[in-house]
């Protein structure tokens, strides 16, 4: 009945989605998952959603399935080269994928009983929402864009002066080190779904085995992050220092929508902030950064994986908040905010595994409360911030280290104790 509830709730979810995405003149996120049964999607995120779903089958079911979705992959080129179809924006596979899972889930309700059917439809269903909330994030941006014709990208960076404007000294060094920078990060910034596919595939490994899945693994945190996210970006709009401080954007009329061509040579000076208008296509996407929260995720769920695996998630969270700053995708207060963002959300999902005990409750109401706090003083404390730097600076950076304190020592409290094995007492033999 659980999973009942959570499907329908996440059907009619996706429906409200397809309905305001269809007031806007674009397709929704159903839309575009049926449109991907014939055309060619983006191939990543269905690839990824099934090799997850793989992971409840036996080896041999897996190459068969696999083999599948490639041969359906081939037929439908075959069909469109024939028809002289052109590729949206360049992609040839991924249909074959889709085929494949949503078949497993008929294979599952007709021809599977009991655990099996539970198990391969939980696969069946991890691996389409994998799929859904990239179609679903995609149309959150678009309603952001849509619907918040001003952004609060002034108010960000006055309070970003209290870091010391980080996007516009990363920016520089991105740029004198470039091109190897720019292509080393670019690949890391785009490829982070891979990263967390590839951990996730590590945690399931034993799904097929154990009959089970773990009670809580990365793709949980994912999602959760993906979902709640762009509902903050409603609240508090921003596009980031390279839109609203540099090249900008070109609207209707060649509009150019940027403040100032700053970026990153100048920081913004230290002015009263207030709204600016912004163009109806670039996504609002920067508060809290959410490459950094899923950055973070990744981090800490391959604490306890191979040390291949730890030096990866390590690697892979330097790198992307490398890469995030220096491309002037985001200001350093929008970093600060992810990270406590992701530590909490991460804590409320292990409680909600493990139970609800007084650290943890106290851990999620701690970090709810941090980041609320950051929310609110880059909004009407931006300029406090500016002027003293000194303090406000510290208080950012010490406000987002108690958190993850918070955090490593909840997760200390809850391994489980290590006793030494008694050794039994020797006995004297009998004479």
């Amino acid at each position: 009945m659980l999973w009942v509830a959570a499907g329908v709730v996440a059907l009619g979810f996706l429906i409200t989605l397809e309905i305001a995405a269809r007031r806007y003149g674009q397709p929704g996120p159903i839309s575009n998952q049926v449109k991907a049964l014939v055309f060619a999607p983006k191939p990543g995120p269905l690839y990824g959603g099934l090799a997850l779903m793989l992971m409840v089958l036996p080896w041999r079911q897996r190459f068969i399935a696999a083999g599948a979705a490639i041969g359906i992959d081939l037929v439908f080129l075959l069909a469109r080269w024939a028809g002289d179809a052109t590729m949206a924006d360049g992609h040839w596979f991924g249909t074959g994928a889709l085929w494949v899972m949503l078949g497993f889930g008929g294979i599952a309700v007709t021809r599977r009983t009991g655990r099996e059917r539970v198990l391969l439809l939980k696969g069946v269903g991890l691996g389409l929402l994998l799929v859904a909330g990239r179609k679903t994030g995609d149309t959150w941006l678009l309603i952001t864009s849509k619907t918040r014709p001003t952004v609060l990208d002034p108010y960000v960076a006055t309070a970003d002066h209290a870091l010391g404007n980080p996007s516009w000294l990363v920016g520089r060094i991105v740029e004198a080190t470039s091109p190897f920078s720019t292509h080393l990060l670019h690949l890391v910034y785009g490829q982070l779904a891979v990263a967390a596919v590839v951990v996730a595939l590590y945690q399931l490994r034993n799904v097929a085995v154990e009959g089970r899945f773990p009670s809580h693994h990365l793709v949980r945190t994912f999602l959760v992050i993906g979902l709640l996210g762009p509902g903050i970006y409603m609240l508090f709009p921003v596009v980031g220092p390279v839109f609203a401080y540099g090249p900008g954007a070109s609207g209707t009329g060649g509009i150019h929508w940027a403040m100032a061509n700053l970026w990153p040579d100048v920081p913004p000076p230290i002015n009263t902030p207030h709204p600016m208008p912004y163009d109806g296509i670039t996504p609002r996407n920067c508060m809290p950064s959410l490459h950094t929260a899923w950055a973070v995720a990744i981090f800490i769920h391959t604490r306890r994986a191979p040390r291949v695996l730890r030096f990866a998630g390590t690697f892979w969270l330097i790198a992307t908040l490398a890469a995030t700053l220096g491309f002037g995708y985001h200001y350093g207060v929008d970093l600060v905010a992810g990270v406590v963002f992701a530590l909490t959300i991460e804590a409320a999902l292990r409680s909600l595994d493990r139970g609800w005990d007084r650290p943890g409750i106290q851990l999620v109401i701690y970090g709810a409360t941090v980041f609320a706090a950051l929310f609110v003083s880059y909004r009407y404390l931006p300029m406090e911030m500016a002027r003293h730097p000194v303090i406000s600076g510290p208080l950012l950076i010490l406000a987002m280290t108690s958190v993850i304190y918070g955090y490593a020592r909840t997760a200390k409290l809850r391994e489980p104790a290590v006793t030494p094995t008694r050794q039994p007492e020797l006995q004297p033999e009998p004479l």
